[in-house]
């Protein structure tokens, strides 16, 4: 159970909120019947190289409860480190998510099977940065992204978090999906092993250019982790999207907490026929 308690939202991110619960409703009626189209499909194209099924788990009670004068600052513990995260009412990316738990979890508990260590990995729409910050931590060159307005707080947990440890030091920069890629991240010099996104799948209109996004950055050898609590129909819809062009393997599911998390790798004729 996720048990970090969010700062109260101003009334216009509450609207939202409540907006989502009743279509969010709605969704799982429609797809739970129907067991998301999507869904087999990754699971018959990733049939004959992976035949065990997805784990089922919980998000662990990672947050840590401490008496803090500030209401926005949440205190969590991975990797055997205290992450101390700050919160901002202001922006839906400052603000610490399901899939961000799930995914820094499982990241934690299979160093084996994901490791990270020297690895370079790129997060998009990395919020607060406590993936990224966990990333650090598990020894890889991190850049984390994400919009303007969101990246003065992103800085400032990554650095706080980062700057006394013996780590590769990460990096911050502005990333817009769909926008000035090719100028920014030329594809002949930024190649990353890892793509890292979580809960970055929701009622927005820029789900066409988060795709794009995806399929520019992800190279054969990169392998994408994306952890999303799926809410609307449209998060299906992306997801049916993504098994169009990626290899998809669903990981894990949270279902206490309606997330899922995947595996991507680029079919590389599909990612040229896209991008």
């Amino acid at each position: 159970m996720i048990s970090a308690q969010q700062p109260p939202f101003p009334n216009k991110i509450q609207r939202v909120m409540d907006c989502q619960t009743e279509e969010e409703e709605t969704c799982e009626e429609q797809y739970d019947s129907e067991n998301c189209t999507c869904s087999s499909k990754c699971a018959s194209s990733t049939a004959e190289s992976d035949s065990d099924s997805p784990v089922t788990l919980k998000i662990l009670q990672n947050w840590v409860p401490r008496v803090s004068h500030y209401f926005d600052k949440e205190h969590y513990t991975y990797v055997g480190h205290q992450i101390v995260i700050q919160e901002s009412i202001e922006h839906f990316g400052a603000v610490v998510w399901p899939g961000a738990l799930a995914l820094s979890q499982y990241l934690e508990s299979n160093q084996e099977q994901f490791n990270l260590k020297d690895k370079k990995v790129l997060e998009i729409g990395a919020g607060t940065g406590l993936v990224s910050i966990v990333a650090c931590i598990l020894g890889a060159y991190v850049t984390a992204t994400d919009l303007p307005e969101v990246l003065e707080n992103l800085s400032y947990n990554i650095s706080r978090n980062t700057q006394n440890m013996n780590m590769h030091k990460p990096e911050v920069r502005k990333l817009v999906w769909g926008e000035g890629l090719t100028e920014d991240f030329p594809v002949s010099t930024y190649h990353y092993d890892f793509i890292l996104a979580t809960d970055v799948v929701y009622h927005h209109a820029a789900l066409d250019a988060l795709l794009a996004t995806m399929a520019y950055f992800c190279k054969p050898g990169t392998v994408l982790l994306w952890a999303n609590k799926f809410r609307f129909s449209t998060d299906y819809e992306f997801l049916e999207k993504l098994c169009n062009i990626f290899n998809t393997t669903i990981l894990a599911e949270f279902p206490e907490s309606n997330v899922k998390l995947l595996k991507a790798t680029v079919r590389e004729n599909q990612r040229e026929n896209y991008y």
